[in-house]
């Protein structure tokens, strides 16, 4: 969904509901127009957040996350703002998240670097490893509640193969970013650039974990009204 004021906006559903012919032209436009429902589906897309630096500001703008990612938390032990450093990482909050293509004759669009996609920048291998092993076999990586339980099943793998701390959001981060092979290999010690990332996410994560303390009373006492 878009980001809306704190006014009530009725939905789609509910501003068509009166009108049987609003609804008929809307399901003929879905069936005849190339691409009409990927196009409803785009234009509900939520809206990143404006300040990406503060967590709380995130929250407010989009107050089902805190419970998505305390879920998360609570089944497989990432905390809320490490889930958090990473999302903003991967995607800046973007649901449809691609890496960019490269360039053929410095003109033509090329393929682009890996699978990667959604939030998370979960590739597609990854992913079909965890719908596999957490049943969840219709989890969709443009929907943060599966982006989030991703990441903590993830971290939770890394944990219990490679013995990282579920704290440790730098180190936490190589093995996301270079797989569990790669980390037991080292390779993110040979790429400089990697360990400022990770640094970067470290940083990011414990900053978020300090504004939550600020603010995350108010979140956790919510109801039902914010899912």
């Amino acid at each position: 969904m878009r980001r809306t004021s704190g006014r009530f906006r009725p939905s789609l559903a509910r501003r068509l509901a009166g009108s049987g012919l609003a609804w008929r032209r809307l399901l003929l436009a879905l069936v005849l127009v190339p691409g009409g429902l990927a196009a409803l589906l785009i234009g509900c897309a939520t809206t990143p957040p404006a300040n990406q630096t503060q967590l709380c500001a995130i929250f407010d703008q989009q107050p089902r996350w805190y419970r998505l990612a305390a879920e998360s938390e609570a089944r497989w032990g990432t905390p809320i703002a490490i889930q958090m450093a990473f999302v903003q990482q991967e995607s800046s909050f973007q649901a449809r998240a691609r890496p960019p293509r490269g360039r053929v004759l410095g003109v033509l669009p090329g393929r682009r670097a890996s699978s990667a996609f959604g939030y998370a920048q979960a590739i597609d291998a990854a992913w079909e490893d965890y719908r596999a092993a957490t049943g969840r076999r219709f989890a969709r990586r443009s929907n943060m509640a599966d982006a989030l339980d991703f990441i903590g099943w993830y971290n939770h793998v890394s944990h219990r193969r490679l013995g990282i701390p579920l704290t440790d959001a730098r180190h936490l981060y190589y093995a996301y970013h270079e797989g569990h092979g790669g980390y037991r290999r080292g390779t993110w010690r040979q790429k400089a650039w990697l360990q400022q990332v990770a640094g970067r996410v470290e940083q990011r994560a414990a900053s978020y974990q300090q504004q939550l303390a600020t603010c995350e009373a108010r979140f956790a006492r919510r109801g039902w009204w914010s899912r």
